[in-house]
């Protein structure tokens, strides 16, 4: 899959693009509206993103894992080439190697919780001039429908691509959406 960005000022049009999308076979989690103006996005029923999504929190608690991994890592080797787990035993230094991967890991996300998503920090500009971002994830087989509905929409501005959502993530979220509809 591929994700297409597209920049309107216009909660309006992206109302119309949205329904024109799913009538055209795309499904809701396919479809995001990112946007400094939550109320205006719930207002016109917009698929908005995640209040999470919007920070690099996942992005960052990665990043924090892989530092605990090394500095784990690093613990390990230095108990190891000090003799210290001949004088005591493994336990403490595996203790401190943990301890250590916890730690990075969870500064990782504290970090990313103050910090843009990494795939949105070039529309930053956009979004505090109160511009909003439509973002699109489609198969190959999708491309042609995506550009006839955009094409329709001349207020839309291409803002680029990127990678996209996993495809079976987003037939697992279609999935719990319709299960959740069926659910008493």
């Amino acid at each position: 899959m591929k994700r297409h960005y597209y920049i309107s000022n216009d909660l309006d049009d992206l109302e119309l693009v949205e329904r024109d999308l799913e009538q055209a076979g795309l499904l809701k989690p396919q479809i995001h509206v990112l946007s400094e103006d939550d109320a205006g996005v719930e207002l016109h029923h917009l698929h908005e993103v995640e209040a999470v999504l919007k920070k690099d929190v996942v992005h960052s608690t990665e990043l924090g894992a892989v530092v605990g991994v090394i500095g784990a890592a690093a613990v390990l080797v230095l108990a190891w080439f000090s003799g210290l787990t001949e004088t005591y035993t493994w336990v403490p230094a595996i203790f401190l190697a943990v301890v250590v991967l916890g730690f990075c890991t969870w500064e990782g996300g504290l970090i990313g919780i103050g910090e843009p998503h990494v795939d949105f920090k070039r529309f930053q500009e956009e979004l505090k001039n109160g511009k909003h971002i439509l973002f699109v994830d489609v198969d190959r087989k999708q491309e042609d429908v995506l550009r006839a509905v955009v094409d329709k929409h001349p207020k839309l501005k291409a803002a680029g691509d990127g990678s996209s959502t996993p495809r079976w993530v987003v037939m697992l979220q279609q999935k719990w959406a319709n299960f959740m509809r069926l659910a008493p």
